[in-house]
């Protein structure tokens, strides 16, 4: 389908001030713990802002990791409007072949909306003794953990709730998520076509995986402002927002220093010190600000207090009640700043400063390269024309990368990969890889002298997946 443009105005026609908005860029690019990839600023429905940076882009997918759960509970409440599922029913009850499996009481009385508040009665995270306990079928191997608690009376962020609601969706849909929600959400949108990661089993598995650009993070965000109304007509059931948006279930902050983290939680949203929100590992964010009529979606790898720390700071702030006047120059300014944001590359160049351009392999440093395990030899390569071929290889699968001159060296195949970097001096290569779809950046380091090389994740991927699998799963309904 052919995605139209979110409607536009100027910051200051929408109450937006603009050198609030660049205050806000220069804090993030400031910040030591924040990677900014992708901003969206929305206001009284309008996109006032919007930026990637280089090598970032705006038609990429993006791993959106927990935001993913937002798009699962809206397939669920869409379901529940047609009369597929009934959020007081017991998560067991739409799986009656577990049924004889299933006998602790407590695990019998787990119903759907505790699935979707987090409320399971659970104390901690069960997703590996979940997938342990039934690695073919983990929705069984959930529903085989005793809750400590009774249902609905304590919080605990665990993933199998989201995998449940997510399978329980697919089940009595026939569908896959994104092939349900496609003509009742993504479509209307304006979204289309996102991909979302798979199990063992065939689901896309809810809580997680889902890859989808900011843009449809946006999308998303503002149907969930305008009470689920899309361009005058309504998507999502009439009460669905004010109830996924209240809190259902209080939340902590045991360590004292995450303060959006500790205000409750309703169905898959976090209530925050303003509005609510989505969010994902590593600052993948869907922020709605009701009380300021916005939106802000973003994609980053960051620490995730901190980004909303930066936008409490200046972005509220920027936000005025009325429009504002004399404007122009301010607003033109912002324009081009947003144009030509880039993630600044690694130093270094693909030519050796040696004349000897032979092959060289690297080992791992110690004999083992402990941020990712399987990686066991980069292999280098000086190619005519000044570019620099390397392969990684991976538990015996290769993954060729090339570095073409100085900034990023952007390549869709096998998986789109931005490259940088190169010889630092005689002996040393240093290369940054940003895995495009996702929020991670590798950095290798490779010693002529011994013949080592060491790997470093700025952000670690969860789960510690194979790095060709670090782009968006390609696939069909």
């Amino acid at each position: 389908m052919t995605r139209q443009p979110l409607p536009s105005a100027t910051p200051a026609a929408m109450g937006v001030d603009a050198p609030g908005v660049q205050d806000f860029l220069d804090a993030l690019e400031a910040s030591p713990e924040i990677e900014p990839h992708s901003l969206m600023i929305l206001r009284h429905g309008r996109l006032v802002a919007s930026g990637w940076w280089a090598p970032y882009a705006p038609d990429r997918p993006h791993l959106l990791y927990s935001l993913s759960k937002n798009f699962t509970v809206t397939a669920a409440a869409l379901a529940e409007a047609e009369g597929l599922i009934d959020f007081d029913a017991p998560a067991v009850s739409y799986f009656p072949e577990f049924q004889a499996d299933i006998t602790d009481p407590r695990s019998r009385a787990i119903r759907v909306r505790h699935l979707a508040s987090m409320a399971s009665g659970h104390h901690q995270e069960m997703l590996e003794r979940a997938w342990a306990a039934d690695p073919d079928e983990p929705v069984r191997g959930f529903l085989l953990q005793p809750p400590e608690s009774e249902p609905g009376t304590v919080f605990a962020y665990n993933q199998p709730n989201t995998y449940t609601l997510g399978a329980i969706v697919q089940r009595v849909t026939g569908q896959s998520l994104s092939g349900y929600l496609r003509p009742r959400l993504l479509d209307p949108l304006g979204i289309g076509e996102v991909h979302w990661l798979r199990d063992r089993t065939g689901r896309e598995i809810g809580f997680s995986g889902l890859h989808a650009t900011t843009d449809a993070v946006a999308r998303l965000g503002q149907l969930y402002l305008a009470d689920g109304r899309w361009q005058g007509r309504r998507l999502l059931p009439e009460g669905w927002v004010a109830r996924a948006s209240r809190r259902h279930i209080t939340t902590a902050d045991p360590e004292g220093d995450r303060p959006d983290w500790g205000r409750g939680y309703g169905l898959h949203f976090w209530m925050a010190r303003h509005g609510y929100r989505g969010d994902g590992a590593h600052g993948q964010f869907c922020l709605v600000l009701p009380e300021q009529d916005v939106v802000i979606a973003a994609t980053s790898a960051s620490g995730m207090q901190d980004y909303l720390d930066l936008v409490w700071r200046h972005l509220l702030p920027a936000f005025r009640p009325g429009p504002l006047t004399g404007r122009d120059a301010q607003d033109a300014a912002l324009r081009e700043r947003l144009a030509r944001l880039a993630l600044p590359p690694a130093t270094g160049t693909p030519a050796p400063p040696r004349p000897d351009t032979a092959p060289v392999t690297f080992t791992p440093a110690g004999g083992v390269c402990a941020d990712q395990p399987g990686l066991t030899a980069v292999d280098v390569e000086a190619r005519p024309g000044g570019e620099l071929a390397v392969n990684l290889t991976e538990d015996g699968h290769r993954l060729g990368l090339r570095l073409r001159g100085k900034g990023w060296t952007v390549a869709e195949h096998p998986l789109p990969t931005a490259v940088s970097g190169g010889w630092t001096d005689d002996g040393t290569l240093v290369l940054d890889v940003q895995f495009l779809e996702t929020p991670h950046r590798l950095t290798l380091t490779c010693s002529r002298a011994d013949r080592t090389f060491t790997a470093r994740w700025h952000t670690q991927p969860l789960h510690t997946p194979p790095l060709r699998a670090l782009g968006a799963p390609r696939g069909t309904d």
